[in-house]
This record gives C-alpha cells, structure tokens and sequence, in this order.
C-alpha cells in the first residue's frame, strides 16, 4: 500500500464538505482527535444514506464499526473548511473497508488519513449478513482496484463466461 501521506484529492470518489467550529479545536488550537473520528463517521454515513438507500432507523441491514484508525499528517484548526474524501479500499460479503482523506479548502496536501471497517449485520438480530444489493452497488462506484485485484476480476469473468 502506498504511503497515506501521499494521497491526493484525486484518490478519493466522493467529497462532504466541512466547516470547523470554534468547539472543534482543543486546548492546543487544533481540531481535537475525537472531530476527525466524527467527520470519518459523518462522510461515510452521508454516501451510504444518499447514494446506498440506507435508512439508519428502519434499514434491514446495519453497519458495525468492527476497527478504526487514523493518520495525523498535519493539524487542522478553527476557521479552517475541510474537503472529506472518501473512497472503498475492500467489499468483501458483509463488509467494507472505507478510508477518508481529510483536506484543507485551498491547501494541497492531504491532513490525516483514516476509517474503518463495518461489517453489515441484521438490524433486528445484530448477526453478519450479506450486503444489500443498493449498498455494493453504491460502494462498488467508489472501490478501488490494484492491478492484481483488475486481473484476478477479468479472469473470474472470462471463467464464468465459458462456463455458459
């Protein structure tokens, strides 16, 4: 995997804007670690509810946060504007693993890198479940593919297809 510090905005399929608060910052005047876990929280929900169907509150299928992380490039701070990118790095059966760049409106590089991994499970019964067919197709626009992953896809296709 290549270094995080190097992503771009071009790396990510989809970007939330977001405008720092005054009671973002922490005593040391940068965003304190607990706002990037939510700005992380709030880009993916926003996908998967606008572009996913999800329906947090009477959706089949929910997703549970089994892993987090964050990578911390560079400070952010009040009243800085942030762009929140957002891409799939894996779409297993019943989970995604999503990564967020965190950018400054105007500025380069990336801030931090972070996300986490859900694992969809019945909403009633909290057991794994198969993804629903609205959310992989939503999260299939946004996945990204190695070379290896591309090959080992087209191969599986050229397989099914001699099948019939």
């Amino acid at each position: 995997m290549s270094s995080v510090k190097s992503r771009t905005r071009s790396d990510y399929g989809y970007f939330l804007t977001y405008r720092t608060r005054w009671s973002d910052n922490d005593i040391y005047n940068h965003l304190n670690n607990v706002v990037y876990n939510i700005l992380i929280d709030s880009v993916v929900n926003s996908y998967l509810i606008t572009h996913c169907g999800m329906m947090p509150a009477a959706s089949p299928s929910i997703g549970l946060m089994v892993s987090s992380s964050c990578t911390f490039v560079s400070s952010c701070a009040f009243p800085a504007v942030l762009e929140l990118g957002l891409r799939v790095n894996k779409l297993g059966t019943s989970s995604v693993t999503y990564e967020v760049g965190i950018f400054e409106e105007g500025v380069e590089g990336v801030k931090a890198v972070g996300g986490f991994t859900h694992v969809f499970c019945d909403s009633v019964h909290r057991r794994p479940m198969r993804l629903l067919r609205a959310y992989r197709e939503g999260l299939e626009r946004l996945l990204v593919r190695t070379n290896g992953e591309e090959e080992e896809e087209e191969e599986a296709v050229r397989h099914r297809s001699a099948k019939l």
